[in-house]
């Protein structure tokens, strides 16, 4: 495992409430008042949701990766499903990408370079950011090479019980 710690993080609920009042403090101390938070489903809809709320900021935006591996290759690369947002949106707006780990930083590098050119200016916020990560987010509650479990993904889904 390349730099990949056997170690696990275990993120709770309330945890991670702390995390996001922590990060959006963060935000604010920095002088950084987001026009709009751009939440990278589907963890980032959390921390998106978090954030907005202790941010006073009253408008979120969803956008969904998936990873595709091209033919021939190894390489995953992300790319945006449908709907994709409307840069049109977004333009001459302050951005907050919201998500909860910045791993390979992939995910976070498309939905920033998708950004980028459109609005007035994009930062990113994190829960947890790998060393290997891509993209520096400008916001970052913990660094860590551990495998994280968050609350929301370490159980199975529920499945339907019988009547009764």
């Amino acid at each position: 495992m390349s730099g990949m710690s056997e170690r696990r993080e275990n993120l709770s609920y309330e945890t991670f409430g702390v995390a996001v009042r922590e990060l959006a403090q963060m935000i604010a101390d920095d002088g950084y008042e987001p026009d709009l938070v751009l939440s990278i489903a589907r963890g980032g809809v959390f921390v998106a949701g978090g954030l907005a709320y202790a941010l006073d900021c009253k408008n979120i935006h969803l956008v969904n990766v998936a990873f595709y591996t091209g033919v021939g290759t190894t390489l995953a690369m992300p790319a945006m499903l449908a709907p994709v947002p409307d840069v049109v949106d977004f333009s001459h707006k302050k951005v907050l990408i919201a998500d909860d780990v910045a791993d390979t930083g992939r995910t976070l590098k498309l939905v920033r370079d998708f950004c980028a050119d459109h609005v007035a200016e994009v930062r990113s916020a994190v829960v947890y950011e790998k060393s290997q990560s891509l993209v520096k987010c400008e916001y970052v509650w913990r660094r860590t090479d551990d495998w994280i479990n968050f609350p929301w993904s370490v159980q199975p889904p529920v499945v339907r019980r019988g009547p009764g």
